[in-house]
């Protein structure tokens, strides 16, 4: 019952957004709020592109800049940087294009919003509050990312919102948001 709940939910939300049906990952399994979202959802049916993927920070550390700075912890595409549900990451742009959403094994939702200055060709860059999370909870590995939608070059702090907000996505929402959970 709850999944047909939270698919109904899921399909007003489309309906009202003007999103496509097939451009998100359908829920599956009717226990998802037992299930992490890796487990949730069929990943075969998305394209994958093997990447080796890093952490960042908005700290100096990764880009140079200190919370004083007036472009700290904004990303290329205009964004603040977030981990939530569908969190910013950097990619090489002509392979990612700025707005594109990834899954990520291990990570979680990863929306393209920053070119990252040492990023090249099929590598991306996960954002991370801090160091100790960048390098205690992910460091540098090379795996397949699922490849949900392709950008169109741009990204809107609207679009992000509307992203982590999704209410059939809810239910997995507190694995990826730890702010929530603070």
């Amino acid at each position: 019952m709850s999944c047909l709940f939270f698919a109904a939910l899921f399909s007003t939300y489309l309906s009202i957004s003007g999103i496509e049906v097939g451009k998100f990952p359908s829920i599956i399994h009717s226990s998802a709020s037992q299930r992490s979202l890796e487990e949730s959802i069929d990943w075969s049916k998305y394209p994958k592109k093997t990447v080796v993927a890093t952490g960042y920070t908005a700290g100096y550390e990764s880009t140079g800049k200190n919370p004083g700075h007036p472009e700290f912890g904004i990303t290329y595409s205009g964004v603040k940087v977030k981990r939530d549900l569908f969190s910013t990451v950097a990619a090489d742009l002509n392979v990612f294009p700025i707005g594109t959403i990834l899954f990520i094994p291990g990570y979680g939702y990863g929306v393209v919003a920053d070119k990252g200055g040492a990023i090249n060709g099929n590598e991306v860059d996960l954002y991370y509050d801090t160091v100790d999370e960048v390098y205690n909870e992910w460091g540098k590995r090379t795996l397949d990312v699922y490849i949900i939608e392709m950008g169109n070059g741009t990204l809107t702090e609207n679009r992000l919102t509307e992203l982590n907000e999704n209410e059939a996505m809810q239910v997995f929402r507190q694995q990826f948001n730890r702010t929530e959970q603070k």
